[in-house]
């Protein structure tokens, strides 16, 4: 492959992601006023400090990372101050502890205590909390979601008094005689007003729909940012009104392949045909290197990517763990792919239902999806290709690839067989349901068990199936809020950037090539960035990429 044009910013995007990483690892604090101040310090140097770069000088390519940084910058310091807002409405719960912050500051650079006078210190602060625990009842919070938050303050504080007196304990004779005891008791009435504090909440507010699985709806003012921020030009009803019509195409054609099987318009009763295709346990591994064997001979017979020998040779195959199947029912990949399928401790039922998940032909659209040509050969190029712009990380890109290549090989009719075809429109339809249900959770106008059952009834997932993919969307922190819509929504992008590649005479081999030479970022600044587009410093989201892609 011929390199591309280098920028000239690879050191300031670098030196931006050095800051933080060190600013985390000294302030370890991180629901303090100190944490909030000086992070809120860094934004704005940052911000100062990206002004005074002469934009109109700057190549494609660095116009491009100043607007990522831009861009990054504004995006971090917005969801920052709603956490110190969030902060700021529970702060009044740390004051007790006040007379303790020297000690842990100092701590920093070994300042030996007064360890008679630290000792005082924690008794009397032990004291002060048995009053706080007292009055709890008289000061309830309006939502869990506060309460959550000044629990995670008095945690925050705890660890990091942990890690001051470790730091003394047994090196320190002195510190040791004085601290140990009134270290110990304060340390246990910490974790009771931490978890008191959790769950002091007025009943009015519901933690739980019944689903058993709790998530923070961002609300519809920050999935607006949100969609800025990642630069789709779109509201969150528009993208909904989009996933619909793609949820339909995909079921219309899903009753094609159901009529090819026998099942009539019972698209149900198809897929239950296709579930049941599923390979003994102990043939997994081998389904999934057939499968893997079967679209990378596809693709290269059609020489559309470049597929470097050593990507091919080096990627990896490891088991997932019965623990982390229960949040992720399917198998996962990046640098190597990670099999979800029964273990013997499991019950009879989820056996049966990883199984039926996991089947050949539902896996035909994801082990290409996990492995080449997608997240696989992802990292592989992103190690290799301006790896600073992996601080500019985001799952339209990541995500948006992958499943751009599931729609790039249908049109090509990768899939021969009806049970091939309901498999992969099986998954297809599940991401334009991820749009639908993540962003209706977000507004508020669906609960987690709503969630599941549309995965249920309308997409056909197996219950404990559905259920995981819930939970991973909005109970873990492995999914961001725009997480689950960044698959269809940035496939739709990548396809709509093809198309407009090829009217331009780009073979199709020479447009992915580029995309994984370029590394990760919105997939509207890749446009502007290859198109050599004029960009500007103050650039917005405006292309309004196609839709249809039938």
């Amino acid at each position: 492959m011929m390199a591309t044009a280098q920028s000239n910013l690879i050191d300031l995007v670098s030196s931006y992601s050095a800051d933080k990483r060190a600013l985390n690892k000294f302030y370890t604090n991180s629901e303090s006023e100190e944490y909030y101040q000086r992070f809120l310090t860094l934004y704005s140097n940052w911000e100062n400090k990206i002004k005074t770069i002469d934009f109109d000088v700057l190549t494609q390519q660095e116009k491009v990372d100043y607007i990522l940084l831009k861009n990054l910058i504004e995006k971090e310091t917005y969801f920052f101050n709603l956490d110190y807002k969030a902060f700021k409405e529970v702060a009044y719960v740390s004051d007790f502890y006040k007379d303790i912050v020297p000690f842990i500051k100092e701590r920093r650079r070994g300042k030996k205590p007064d360890a008679q006078s630290l000792a005082k210190i924690l008794h009397n602060t032990s004291l002060k909390i048995d009053i706080e625990i007292k009055g709890l009842k008289d000061k309830q919070f309006k939502d869990w979601l506060m309460a959550e938050k000044s629990s995670k303050v008095i945690y925050e504080f705890q660890s990091s008094l942990k890690e001051a007196y470790s730091f003394y304990y047994s090196y320190d004779p002195d510190f040791t005689w004085w601290v140990e005891k009134p270290f110990e008791n304060l340390s246990t009435k910490l974790s009771e007003y931490a978890k008191l504090l959790k769950e002091n909440y007025t009943k009015t507010s519901i933690k739980d729909d019944g689903s058993g699985i709790i998530g923070k709806p961002i609300g519809k003012d920050a999935l607006i940012r949100s969609l800025n921020f990642e630069f789709i030009p779109y509201t969150p009803e528009q993208m909904i009104k989009t996933a619909e019509s793609q949820f339909n195409w995909c079921k219309e054609e899903m009753i094609k392949a159901s009529k090819e099987l026998g099942f009539g318009e019972d698209w149900k009763a198809a897929l239950e045909h296709v579930k049941n295709t599923y390979v003994p346990a102990g043939e997994q591994p081998q389904a999934i290197t057939d499968l893997y064997n079967q679209s990378v001979d596809f693709i290269e017979e059609r020489d559309l990517i470049t597929f470097p020998e050593m990507a091919k040779e080096t990627w990896g195959m490891i088991m997932m763990t019965p623990e982390r199947q229960k949040v992720n029912p399917f198998f996962t990949g990046g640098w190597e792919i990670s099999i979800s399928y029964p273990t013997q401790d499991m019950s009879e039922d989820d056996k049966l239902m990883s199984m039926r998940g996991n089947n050949p032909n539902f896996s035909r659209a994801t082990v290409q999806h996990e492995l080449l040509p997608g997240h696989n050969l992802q990292f592989f190029m992103n190690a290799r290709n301006k790896s600073y712009r992996n601080a500019f990380d985001t799952p339209f890109w990541m995500e948006g690839w992958a499943l751009y290549w599931e729609i790039n090989l249908w049109n090509k009719e990768f899939p021969k067989t009806p049970e091939q075809k309901l498999g992969m429109l099986f998954w297809r339809i599940h991401r334009c349901a991820r749009i639908i249900f993540s962003l209706k959770y977000h507004l508020g106008e669906m609960t987690p068990q709503q969630c599941i059952d549309m995965l249920v009834n309308e997409v056909g997932h197996e219950y404990a199936n559905a259920e995981a993919e819930v939970r991973r969307s909005f109970a873990t922190s492995y999914t961001p809020p725009l997480y689950q819509m960044a698959y269809m929504t940035g496939g739709l992008q990548f396809y709509a950037l093809r198309n407009e590649m090829l009217e331009k005479g780009w073979t199709e081999k020479q447009f992915h090539d580029r995309v994984l030479q370029e590394n990760m970022m919105p997939v509207e600044l890749l446009r502007g960035l290859i198109q050599e587009l004029s960009l500007k410093k103050d650039y917005k989201t405006n292309w309004k990429f196609s839709t249809e892609f039938k």
